[in-house]
């Protein structure tokens, strides 16, 4: 079975269970942060860093944040539902502030990420929803919900739909 293009550094392992031992203070290379989920038809990741999974290719086409936090919440990815938008924090937290285009640690196991704006789930305050900028790491706000920008569902962890 040939394999095109897929980055080198994640580790595959066979079926889970995967435990995390999520902790928020540990900082691992990539090669032992990220597991590429075959038990969700290795469409997922698993952040060992956070104990959260994630899209392994997020959603190529913009979208308005109402209508991304609606994606996220009806999609059935490795047979699963229970997606969602992630929080700022949640975001943030895949960024390597020493890397741009994307801002993503050398050898993700990461498909289709663009150097662009991705929504987070909630919002700072009257429909100003916070934003990740992955072409330079950024984290802001934006005015309004209409965007477009990208969307990245994640599963687990904590989320709220209003951060006030």
């Amino acid at each position: 079975m040939a394999v095109a293009s897929l980055p080198s550094a994640a580790q595959t392992t066979a079926n889970g269970p995967y435990y995390a031992t999520p902790s928020w203070d540990q900082t691992l290379p990539s090669g032992t942060r990220f597991i590429i989920l075959s038990n969700f038809a290795s469409n997922a990741v698993l952040d060992r860093e956070t104990g959260l999974v994630w899209e392994r290719s997020p959603a190529t086409t913009t979208n308005t944040w109402y209508n991304s936090l609606d994606a996220c919440a009806n999609l059935a990815l490795g047979g699963r539902k229970g997606w969602r938008l992630p929080s700022v924090q949640e975001l943030a937290s895949l960024v390597d502030p020493s890397v741009t285009n994307p801002a993503l640690p050398s050898g993700h196991p990461f498909l289709n990420v663009q150097s662009a704006i991705y929504w987070a789930g909630a919002i700072r305050v009257a429909a100003a929803p916070w934003v990740v900028n992955f072409s330079t790491g950024a984290v802001t706000f934006v005015s309004g919900t209409d965007g477009p920008h990208y969307a990245w569902c994640v599963r687990g962890g904590q989320n709220h739909s209003r951060d006030y």
